[in-house]
C-alpha cells in the first residue's frame, strides 16, 4: 500500500487529473446509473470550499504579521492588473456581441434566487460583507469579510505580537497549508466524480443546444485568455508571456474548469504560486483577492447575455451605451460570488440599464443556468488562471528590475 501511495503522489498531478477525467467521462456514458461515483466530486469540492476560507484567513494573518517592508507596491500592481483585465474583458464582449449578434428563444425558465436590482445594491452588499462577523464570514465563505478581518488582525499582530507569537502563526499557517495539499492530492478522484455527473446527466446535448450563444461566450473568453491577458503581461514584462499563460491554464484552469468555483480553486492557485517561487506574503493575499475581483469570465457573461436579451426584444443598443454597460458589468462582476453560477444573478441588474423587464431578465438567467455546465466551466477556468497570471506578472516585474531570471527561462 505504501508503494502504491508513493507512486500515486510522485506522478504528476495534471497527468492524474487527466486520467481521472477520462475515467469519469467513460463511466458517465457507459454506466450513468452509478450515481455513487458522482459523490466523489461533491466530496472534493465541498472539502476545498470548507478548507479555503480557513486557509485564506490563517495565511493572510500570518503573512501580514511576519511581512517585511515593500510589499504594498506589489499589491497595488496586482489590483490594477485585475481590474484592467476585467474591464477589457467586458469591452471584448461588447465587440463580440456587435460582430456576432445573438438572439434567444426565451422560455419560462427562471432562477429561484433573488437578483440584485442595481449596481448600488451590489456595492452595498460588498461593503456590508466587509464588516460581517469574522466567524460567520469564514463559515459562509464570505471572502470579502475573511480578507478584511484577516488584514485587520494581521496588521495589528504585526505591531503588537512578539517573535514567538509570530512563529506560532507561521506554524499554524504551515499546518493548514499541509492539510490543503492532502486535499489537492485527491483531485483526480474529485474530477472523476464531477465529470461523471456532468456526462451522465447532460450527455453531449449541452454542446448543441444554445450553440451559437455558447460559441460567442466561449469565443470571447478565449480571446481574453489567449490574446488580451497575455498582451497585458507582455506590456508589463517585455517577455514572451505564453509559457506562464499555458502553465496557469494547465495547473489552475484545468481544475477550475471542473470545480466551477474560483473560491474552491484558491488552494490550487496558492500551490501553483509556491511552485513559481512567488512571495508568500503577497500571493496569500492577492490570490483570494483575485477570486473576488478578477472576474474576466463573469464580465463577459453579464455583457453577452444582456446584449443578447436586448437583441431578442428589439432594443437598439448604441456603442456608447454598450461601452457603459461594459463598465457596469466589470464593476458588477467584482461583486459576483466565487461559486458556480455566481455571475448569472447579476444579469437582471445589467438588463435594467435598457429597461428590460425583470421577467425577461430572469428568463435569460434561466438560460444561463441551462448552459452553465459549459459556460460556467470556461468562465471559472479563465477567472482562476488569470488570478495566478497577474499575481505572477506583478512580482516578475520586480524580478526583472532586480535582474533575476524568470522561471521559464531558467536552464533545466
Amino acid at each position: 500500500m505504501k508503494k502504491i501511495l508513493k507512486k500515486y503522489t510522485e506522478t504528476n498531478l495534471v497527468v492524474r487529473i487527466i486520467i481521472g477525467l477520462a475515467i469519469g467521462a467513460v463511466m458517465g456514458l457507459a454506466v450513468p446509473s452509478w450515481s455513487v461515483v458522482g459523490i466523489l466530486g461533491d466530496i472534493f469540492v465541498n472539502a476545498l470550499k470548507a478548507v479555503a476560507p480557513v486557509l485564506v484567513f490563517v495565511l493572510v494573518i500570518s503573512s501580514l504579521a511576519n511581512a517585511g517592508a515593500g510589499i504594498g507596491k506589489k499589491f497595488r500592481t496586482v489590483i490594477f492588473l485585475y481590474m484592467l483585465s476585467t474591464l477589457l474583458a467586458a469591452f471584448v464582449a461588447v465587440i463580440g456581441s456587435e460582430l456576432f449578434p445573438v438572439t434567444l428563444s426565451l422560455t419560462q425558465a427562471a432562477a429561484e434566487n433573488t437578483a440584485p436590482e442595481g449596481i448600488g445594491e451590489v456595492l452595498q452588499t460588498l461593503l456590508l460583507n466587509m464588516v460581517s462577523n469574522p466567524v460567520k464570514a469564514i463559515g459562509e465563505a464570505n471572502y470579502i469579510g475573511v480578507l478584511t478581518w484577516a488584514v485587520v488582525f494581521g496588521l495589528s499582530l504585526k505591531q503588537l505580537a512578539g517573535e514567538n507569537t509570530k512563529k506560532v502563526l507561521q506554524d499554524v499557517s504551515d499546518a493548514v497549508t499541509k492539510a490543503v495539499h492532502w486535499v489537492i492530492n485527491l483531485a483526480p478522484f474529485g474530477i472523476m466524480g464531477l465529470v461523471f455527473t456532468s456526462v451522465s446527466e447532460n450527455g453531449m446535448g449541452i454542446f448543441t443546444d444554445y450553440g451559437k450563444l455558447l460559441l460567442l461566450l466561449i469565443g470571447c473568453m478565449l480571446v481574453v485568455a489567449l490574446v488580451v491577458d497575455p498582451f497585458i503581461a507582455w506590456i508589463c514584462l517585455r517577455e514572451n508571456p505564453y509559457p506562464l499563460v499555458f502553465r496557469c491554464f494547465k495547473e489552475s484552469g484545468l481544475t477550475a474548469f471542473f470545480t466551477r468555483s474560483s473560491a474552491a480553486n484558491i488552494p490550487i492557485n496558492m500551490a501553483l504560486c509556491e511552485k513559481l517561487g512567488l512571495d508568500r506574503d503577497v500571493y496569500s493575499v492577492s490570490i483570494p483577492l483575485g477570486a473576488t475581483i478578477n472576474m474576466d469570465g463573469a464580465a463577459i457573461t453579464i455583457t453577452v447575455m444582456t446584449l443578447a436579451a436586448a437583441n431578442t426584444i428589439g432594443v437598439h443598443v448604441d456603442i456608447p451605451t454598450a461601452l457603459f454597460l461594459s463598465v457596469i458589468a466589470a464593476l458588477g462582476a467584482c461583486g459576483s460570488s466565487g461559486v458556480a453560477g455566481g455571475s448569472l444573478l447579476l444579469i437582471p441588474m445589467a438588463c435594467s440599464l435598457f429597461n428590460i423587464s425583470s421577467d425577461i431578465a430572469m428568463q435569460v438567467v434561466g438560460i444561463g443556468f441551462i448552459i452553465g455546465v459549459v459556460q460556467d466551466s470556461f468562465e471559472t477556468a479563465i477567472n482562476s488562471s488569470g488570478d495566478v497570471l497577474f499575481a505572477a506578472t506583478a512580482e516578475f516585474m520586480e524580478w526583472k528590475k532586480e535582474g533575476r531570471t524568470l522561471p521559464w527561462k531558467k536552464k533545466k
